[in-house]
């Protein structure tokens, strides 16, 4: 078992003294039996006028924050401690009906499921031209082997590229550009998933780099994003194509989401002229010790909101 630290912070500045509107943040985990939340921290400035919690439509626990004031920077400094346990290695122990696919999910389970299994952009047959290099259309692979080489396709085949655009690439966008984020990399890999029939979850969180000065995983020690396939017998497993993570190891989950739209770290709103918009900096610090929240982070840029 791992303790971490994450210390994620976001200011905003502006030309002049705006309105503020709401903020919602995305930022305190959900425990499971593999992460165990043991703090979590929220310091916002200016003053907010009001600070709620609710729960969204896929459970994620969402921090609504309004404001009644105007100012011309916006900070949120945001610190969890948990306790996290390291799958290595998917424990496959998939129903005798789902060992090879194709297959079909149980009755039970289907209504569930749907939503997920559900195409976000199904007019991109560009996927199933790129599945079918490797992936053939009649004939029956073993469940966990296929959904491996999908994860291991995508890590080896395209190129990470840090974009400080908003939004998430079509798969279109990803195969045509052999490049993309980590947004756009567990966007490609659900689509293909769900293309397969298998249901397919967007997950936001942070990722563990110990050493950032050897070999460092991509988009690590910062915000990441990745997804999780349902096999029945093994529920929902993770999957990391940006750096080819089979499990949870290193992984800090945060939210679950149908979509990359309803998975957002950080949005809000003001009251003012878009040119007052002066932009945004962003440091995320990812730590296996616990920290003070007065700690100051390391600069590790992210520019997912």
């Amino acid at each position: 078992m791992t303790t971490y630290a994450v210390h994620h912070r976001t200011l905003y500045r502006y030309r002049k003294p705006v309105k503020l509107g709401q903020h919602q943040l995305l930022f305190r985990p959900r425990d499971s039996y593999d992460q165990r939340l043991l703090d979590c921290r929220l310091v916002i400035r200016p003053e907010p006028a009001e600070v709620r919690w609710i729960h969204d439509v896929s459970g994620n626990c969402l921090t609504l924050v309004d404001f009644d004031t105007v100012s011309d920077q916006l900070q949120f400094d945001t610190t969890i401690e948990l306790d996290h346990t390291p799958e290595n290695t998917p424990d496959f122990r998939i129903e005798d009906y789902a060992r090879e696919h194709p297959f079909a999910y149980a009755d039970s389970e289907l209504p569930d499921l749907e939503p997920y299994m559900r195409r976000h952009h199904p007019e991109d047959v560009a996927v199933e031209e790129w599945l079918a290099k490797f992936v053939a259309a009649d004939g029956r692979r073993p469940t966990g082997q296929l959904l491996m080489t999908l994860n291991e396709a995508i890590a080896e085949g395209f190129s990470y590229q840090r974009r400080t655009m908003r939004g998430t690439q079509t798969p279109a966008e990803t195969l045509g550009l052999q490049q993309g984020t980590c947004r756009d990399f567990a966007l490609l890999m659900m689509e293909a998933a769900r293309a397969l029939g298998f249901a397919a979850r967007f997950i936001t969180g942070y990722v563990y780099v110990a050493d950032r000065d050897g070999p460092v995983r991509l988009g690590g020690g910062s915000t990441h994003a990745w997804c999780s396939i349902y096999v029945p017998g093994s529920g929902w497993v993770e999957f990391d194509p940006t750096n080819g993570i089979v499990g949870n190891r290193d992984l800090i989950r945060v939210g679950v989401a149908r979509t990359p739209e309803q998975a957002i770290p950080l949005s809000g709103s003001y009251w003012g002229e878009p040119e007052d918009d002066l932009g945004m900096e962003v440091s995320v610090n990812v730590k296996t010790e616990l920290t003070s929240p007065t700690d100051q982070p390391a600069a590790l840029s992210s520019t997912r909101r």
